[in-house]
């Protein structure tokens, strides 16, 4: 498993439907439920920092084009 600031946008979103799933499964392993809730939590905080970031950036071209 790739520490999640290695992980690529969409592997990390794979990663979480993938874990989504696992939790909604019949088989779903009780004692590894709290493991998969904690690496969704740090895949979801990650990729809430990056899109931030990103919308920032935007926000900062868009504002550099407006004043030119």
């Amino acid at each position: 498993m790739k520490p999640v600031a290695k992980l690529k946008y969409a592997e990390a979103i794979a990663e979480l439907e993938a874990i989504l799933e696992a939790m909604k499964s019949k088989n779903c392993d009780i004692d590894a439920l709290a493991d998969m809730t904690r690496r969704a939590a740090e895949i979801i905080k990650e990729c809430r920092s990056r899109l931030t970031t990103a919308g920032n950036d935007l926000k900062q071209i868009l504002d550099e084009l407006d004043t030119k």
